[in-house]
């Protein structure tokens, strides 16, 4: 007989041994206060902290402007949706949340999912079915959810280098030219905060006959002069097929979306068993999302002093010699190197500093390239700043880290 319980004990096991078991902490979010928050240890004891690898960029989670959409859905529809967009939870909230995206976007439609994940992975493993023999080209450092979509589409795939155009032209060159195609990558990577090459993916787009499939996650309501992301910033969304985006990052809430032609986001809506058999996000979600959308689309202000906030952390980091990575996007990676010093950073952060950041550790990065990852906000003032740096300094040298080895 099998001892199901033993192996997962060895499975959690080698975890442990490799530095890597996640362990998630209680954290208590306080209206109006973000990022400070509390802290409830095993314990029972509390403690304030300070969030520093939250994805609520722009802190619009605490946007008063969200609240008041949000509790008005509520009062007026009560909590849940009712059921699947297909049976009975498609309300006036998801219309009016996916005529915001689709606006943002510029594109003729948009479709709402439960999740950015749901919708990378129910749109890619769909459209084999939509495009009979595609072929999907896959940035090798694409986020999991298109890996799984593409992976189970059961259509062919090919994975070039990370945005490596010579890679991506000769994958193309070597397929049949009638064949239907998709290449498939992001504007911002989350992980070391770096741009894809958007105008010339989609020349190499037009040049062999492919649709463009843009993952925004990590950029929406944060780049361009409406928040419509990276494309937007650099003129390029008429260019682009299907934009993927999130409504739990920047735009503080919940869910995820494409953004497409209007027959494509129709044929979307009517094969995906991921779309159609997912009970709808509840209205009040909905609501606040489209609130979130309709404000960032005027707030610049909000926009320059987030990347402003990244500008000086990253600079301070430099200062003190510190291994950071620096593509120019919002996002600041401290590479440690090591899952067990990433931890111990972490755990002391918290501990003796009240400041939070969750170690990353591979799968989600390459061994050897473990981390932490900061994601400062607006609302991350002098004072949060000056003891994130203040403790890294401490805690760098007590870890007995090598900078300079490491900075090289």
């Amino acid at each position: 007989m099998t001892n199901y319980e033993a192996h997962l004990d060895q499975a959690i096991a080698r975890l442990h041994e490799e530095g890597r078991y996640r362990t998630f902490i209680d954290i208590e979010r306080k209206r109006g206060q973000f990022p400070h928050a509390t802290w409830r240890r095993t314990d029972g004891t509390e403690r304030p902290i300070t969030v520093w690898c939250g994805n609520d960029y722009l802190g619009m989670g605490q946007h008063p402007a969200v609240l008041e959409a949000m509790h008005e859905a509520l009062d007026a529809t009560g909590a849940g949706s009712g059921g699947t967009r297909n049976i009975s939870g498609t309300t006036v909230y998801h219309k009016r949340l996916e005529a915001e995206l689709a606006d943002l976007h510029g594109k003729e439609a948009a479709l709402v999912f439960t999740s950015a994940y749901i919708a990378n992975d129910a749109t890619l493993s769909t459209l084999p079915k939509l495009f009979p023999g595609l072929i999907i080209y896959s940035d090798s450092l694409n986020h999991a959810s298109m890996i799984e979509g593409i992976r189970r589409n059961g259509g062919a795939k090919r994975i070039f280098r990370h945005n490596d155009l010579a890679h991506l032209r000769a994958l193309l060159e070597a397929d049949d030219p009638a064949a239907p195609k998709l290449i498939a990558f992001e504007s911002v990577y989350s992980m070391d905060g770096d741009f894809g090459p958007i105008r010339e993916i989609c020349d190499l787009a037009d040049e062999f006959g492919a649709l463009t499939y843009l993952d925004e996650v990590h950029a929406v309501g944060m780049y361009g002069p409406r928040g419509g992301g990276v494309a937007e910033r650099d003129r390029l969304m008429h260019r682009v097929d299907i934009i993927n985006g999130t409504l739990g990052k920047a735009f503080g809430v919940m869910g995820g979306y494409i953004a497409a032609s209007d027959r494509m986001c129709d044929a979307i809506r009517s094969y995906a068993p991921g779309f159609i058999f997912t009970t709808s996000l509840p209205p009040v979600v909905a609501a606040g999302a489209a609130a979130s959308v309709r404000h960032l689309k005027t707030d610049q202000e909000r926009r320059d002093q987030h990347q402003t906030q990244a500008k000086i952390l990253k600079t301070r980091l430099k200062m003190l010699g510190l291994p950071i990575i620096d593509h120019g996007s919002h996002i600041v990676p401290l590479i440690v190197g090591n899952p067990l010093h990433t931890k111990a950073i972490s755990d002391r952060l918290l501990e003796e500093h009240g400041i939070y950041v969750q170690p990353i550790n591979f799968p989600t990065v390459p061994r050897g390239t473990e981390r932490l990852r900061f994601t400062p906000s607006p609302v991350h003032g002098p004072r949060e700043m000056d003891a994130l740096v203040r403790g890294l300094d401490a805690l760098w040298s007590a870890c007995a880290l090598n900078r300079a080895e490491l900075a090289g």
